[in-house]
């Protein structure tokens, strides 16, 4: 019992000692010397945050770049009234906004030279303003659905005049119009792309 005592009077004394220096510490030491660390607990807490790059922008607006040495083609036939139809090659935009065009295509494709590639679209009605004999010289082009145009298909297409396309492009497509589609007896939007091998021509 008198051991036992002694350690409690000792562990009293003790902490009487400690906080009577603490006390005296603090009276004797400026304030203006007293720095407490700041930490920035938000800091610690808040994690990176890892961004995607930004895709780099290709030719005529393909998904991957082509290949070096390749011709970059899109062609779109435009949608209803308010989307015309469209050409692009290689970043070059053309918009197509005219009605009658046949007179122009038979000249444009009787003079153009040999390793010529000639992209074409309808927009409005093909069928009957597209007259037989620019349906000819576009089929001796190589076209498959120049003859299968209806009123107000959509029809997108390029030939090679002088040489041969590779077979693994896409070179032509068509879409009738509906009555019951969104653009009301407008067909919808078709459009084909792909690139072309510059050794080609």
């Amino acid at each position: 019992p008198l051991a036992e005592f002694v350690k409690l009077a000792g562990l009293l004394l003790s902490s009487v000692a400690a906080w009577y220096l603490g006390c005296l510490f603090a009276a004797l030491v400026p304030k203006d010397r007293v720095q407490v660390p700041i930490v920035n607990f938000q800091g610690i807490v808040k994690k990176p945050v890892l961004k995607a790059p930004v895709p780099k922008r290709q030719k005529c607006d393909h998904w991957s770049p082509c290949l070096p040495g390749h011709y970059a083609y899109r062609i779109l036939s435009g949608g209803g009234t308010g989307k015309l139809a469209r050409i692009c090659f290689e970043d070059d935009l053309c918009v197509i906004n005219s009605t009658d065009h046949s007179e122009e295509m038979m000249t444009f494709i009787k003079n153009a030279p040999k390793g010529s590639l000639l992209l074409m679209v309808t927009h409005d009605d093909g069928s009957t303003r597209l007259k037989d004999g620019a349906k000819k010289l576009v089929e001796e082009l190589g076209s498959k659905e120049i003859r299968n145009i209806k009123f107000r298909s959509s029809w997108a297409f390029i030939g090679a005049k002088g040489f041969k396309l590779p077979d693994d492009i896409q070179k032509e497509k068509i879409n009738h119009s509906d009555k019951n589609n969104r653009y009301r007896g407008w067909p919808a939007e078709i459009q084909i792309e792909g690139c072309i091998p510059r050794n080609l021509i």
